[in-house]
This record gives structure tokens, C-alpha cells and sequence, in this order.
């Protein structure tokens, strides 16, 4: 069986977060382990608190598992300090696994702020580097590129840059444009768009999680990059037009809905 690990924090809601990444994973048919880097409490609507785990935990966590189950993927999600990123990083850079996917988490849903201000200079020459494929929505991609986003050339343009930072590929994704929920994917040698339509609902809690996650699980199964986000997007979708009606905010999607229909 093909095995994934999800390095990130944790959403006690069970919508984002390490719970999601598992949830993803396991419906795509990979055996999913975690490292919880940070420990949330939010929900659909806020962000309470964030404890986060010390770098030696972070560290001993990455020890136990690739001592002992491989990871044929592994999916990075929030890291939240300097610290937190430095003992993911130089983990990764020790076992180097083949395939690294990077969310570069830096709000909730909500708006609430997953990732401290001093960050971002660490997130860029520490962690941006590892990624084999880059994950930022479009105020991330914004932040991480230094440059505004209205289009599709701007996408583009920002995925260039963040190339430039070391991932040696960036799928930007049009999820907070208006008009349709595009994601450009860029490799380093040519540009990639996936086309996608914008479905109207507010549940859409974890969704930039299960995307990666999904990119994540497909790598692991042997898909090439392209045909991996292809299938993760996909999914995503499938997992957004059957989002759950919970909560009080941006309820959670149905990471089991392909399960539920057969």
C-alpha cells in the first residue's frame, strides 16, 4: 500500500488541518500518517487559540515515522514560526523524500492568521526550496511574490517568481478570483491552466488542505505532476459540491462523497 505523511497542524472542527489531510488521503486509497506541528482550536467560524508543538516533538515525530513507514509523499502544510519551519525543513532536507508538496498556510477560511507576520522571510529561504510542487491560493502567492494578482498574467507572472525562490513547481489557484476557480500550474519550462467552475456555496472550509493533500495522494500512487493535479482538482470539486451543511461559518466538505455514491 502506498503511504503519504502529512506534516501540518491540526483543525480539532475536523475540517482542515492534519484531520482533513488524513481524511483525503484515506478516501483516495493511501495510508496516511501525520506530524502535528501546531495544535488549533477553531471551527467553521473562528480561530480561538494555537499551541504549538516544540521543534524537538516536530523532529522526533519525522524520526518515527521515517524510520519505520516510508512516506511515498509528503504534504507540508501550517507552519506557523520560524522555529516550527526550521525543524520541518532540516528533516526534510535529511530524509529527502522524493515527492514534497507545500501549502504555505497562512490564514484560515475565516480570515484568521495561521502563520506569524516574521514568517515569511523563513518560509522563503528555508521551506519554499523543499517544495517539489508549491500550493499558494492568490493572497498567498501575493504575499510570498511581492506583486499584486488580478489575472491570469498575473498568476503567471507570480508563479515565475516564487519558481525563482527554489519550487520547482508553483500551482497557483484561482479560487479567490472572480469568475471561474482557475489554477495555473507552472513547472519551470511551460504553464499549465486547469480549468474550473465556481460552485456556489460558502462550504468550502479545509479546501486548500484537501487539494494538496489530493496532489499529495496521487504523487504517491505513481501519477506524474500534471495528471496528479489534475485528479486532485477533480476530487476537490467532487468534495466541494457535496459539502456538508455543518457548522455556524464555512462548513466543511464531503471528503467521503465518492464513497457515499457507489
Amino acid at each position: 500500500m502506498k503511504t503519504a505523511l502529512s506534516i501540518a497542524g491540526s483543525d480539532c472542527s475536523g475540517g482542515a488541518g492534519i484531520q482533513a489531510d488524513i481524511k483525503t488521503m484515506s478516501a483516495l486509497g493511501v495510508f496516511a500518517m501525520s506530524v502535528i506541528v501546531s495544535v488549533v482550536a477553531e471551527n467553521t467560524s473562528r480561530v480561538i487559540s494555537i499551541e504549538d508543538v516544540s521543534p524537538r516533538v516536530i523532529s522526533d515525530q519525522i524520526d518515527a515515522v521515517f524510520e519505520d513507514i516510508w512516506p511515498d509523499a509528503v504534504k507540508i502544510g501550517m507552519l506557523s514560526t520560524p522555529e516550527c519551519m526550521k525543524a520541518v525543513a532540516g528533516k526534510i532536507r535529511e530524509y529527502r523524500p522524493r515527492h514534497v508538496v507545500i501549502d504555505p498556510v497562512m490564514y484560515a477560511k475565516n480570515g484568521s492568521p495561521l502563520m506569524q507576520e516574521d514568517s515569511i522571510d523563513t518560509l522563503i529561504s528555508t521551506v519554499i526550496p523543499l517544495a517539489a510542487v508549491l500550493t499558494p491560493n492568490i493572497p498567498e502567492a501575493e504575499k510570498i511574490s511581492g506583486i499584486e494578482i488580478h489575472d491570469l498574467d498575473g498568476m503567471k507572472r507570480s508563479a515565475e517568481i516564487i519558481s525563482r525562490m527554489g519550487a520547482k513547481a508553483v500551482l497557483v489557484k484561482g479560487g479567490h478570483r472572480v469568475g471561474n476557480a482557475d489554477d495555473l500550474l507552472f513547472d519551470g519550462r511551460g504553464f499549465t491552466v486547469f480549468p474550473g467552475h465556481r460552485i456556489d456555496t460558502k462550504n468550502t472550509h479545509g479546501t486548500g488542505c484537501t487539494l494538496s493533500s489530493a496532489i499529495a495522494s496521487y504523487l504517491a500512487l505513481g501519477e506524474e505532476l500534471a495528471a496528479a493535479v489534475d485528479k486532485a482538482k477533480e476530487y476537490v470539486t467532487g468534495a466541494i459540491e457535496h459539502a456538508l451543511e455543518l457548522g455556524k461559518g464555512n462548513g466543511p466538505t464531503d471528503h467521503f462523497f465518492m464513497h457515499r455514491e457507489v
